[in-house]
């Protein structure tokens, strides 16, 4: 009797090599099946880092939202007969108004910065990069992220800070102008028709956060690296609650140049605060996101 016949049974050989063939097509098919899984397992962790991370820092997740009790800015206090001698003009009167509402606007949206900063630090892959492009990432983002966030409160007449403090569509159009809160206002009402959750929210926010073509932006390449990855988890995350609505991945990622476009809109008004930044008192951390000069700067 062979050895073979007696390791193998007296199995033909045709037999034996298909056999070989097929215990080494499972073992292949074993491995592919736990690189997926492995996969799976870091997109998975991805989702609940940067959700968690969105909870613990975002002002307007649906929790805090659900019983805001909706109040208006506050009123600019009494003027002056100075005051009124000096706003002798319709022009000179909107100025004055113009002030204080961004004031107002700035010592609302101040908190979240702190929030943003907070959150970035969470995002995976954000705390490996290197500190200038990890601050350019949050100046420049932050106002795309705010506004994606504070567009659930967002209404064709107002929008509400996390506070429930609300500022008028004229308010705004005081702020900025007609076209700009148009603007801001059309993509509130697309953004909000998607429906995001939490989680799919602060996915957003992350991907927008890692955007690697930012002015300034150095480590390009590590940027986009983790970028794929956030945007593989959010794909993940938008399939599993909106399994009836395969169009609407492709839909959120046409909102990202829509928002970075009222980004660069937003940037450009703020212009008018570094030409008039000494008839206003802004928080030091508004003004410092924005790179609007302060009275400190000024004296260095």
């Amino acid at each position: 009797m062979s050895r073979d016949s007696v390791r193998y049974g007296r199995v033909p050989k045709r037999s034996r090599e298909r056999s070989t063939d097929e215990s080494s097509r499972v073992t292949t098919t074993d491995a592919d099946q736990s690189d997926t899984e492995t996969k799976q397992l870091a997109v998975y962790d991805i989702i609940l880092t940067v959700s968690q991370a969105h909870h613990a820092n975002c002002g307007y997740t649906e929790e805090h939202t659900r019983n805001l009790v909706r109040k208006p800015l506050s009123l600019p206090p009494p003027a002056s007969p100075e005051d009124n001698e000096v706003a002798t003009s319709t022009a000179e009167s909107l100025e004055q108004q113009k002030c204080w509402l961004w004031q107002q606007f700035a010592a609302n949206v101040t908190p979240c910065v702190q929030r943003v900063v907070e959150f970035a630090k969470r995002v995976p892959g954000f705390c490996d990069l290197g500190q200038d492009d990890q601050l350019i990432l949050i100046k420049i983002g932050f106002f795309e992220i705010w506004l994606s966030h504070v567009a659930r409160l967002t209404s064709n007449t107002s929008m509400m800070f996390d506070d429930g403090t609300t500022a008028t569509r004229q308010q705004l159009e005081i702020m900025y102008d007609v076209d700009f809160v148009a603007s801001v206002i059309h993509f509130t009402n697309s953004f909000n028709a998607l429906a995001l959750n939490d989680t799919e929210l602060g996915l957003f926010s992350a991907v927008v956060l890692l955007t690697a073509d930012r002015p300034g932006i150095t480590d390009v390449k590590t940027i986009e690296h983790h970028q794929d990855k956030l945007i593989e988890a959010l794909k993940v995350q938008v399939g599993r609650n909106h399994a009836s609505e395969p169009q609407l991945f492709s839909n959120l990622l046409i909102k990202l140049p829509e928002l970075r476009n009222l980004g660069a809109k937003h940037t450009a008004h703020l212009d008018w605060f570094r030409v008039n930044w000494t008839k206003l008192t802004l928080p030091p951390l508004f003004a410092e996101i924005f790179d609007i000069p302060k009275c400190e700067d000024d004296l260095q």
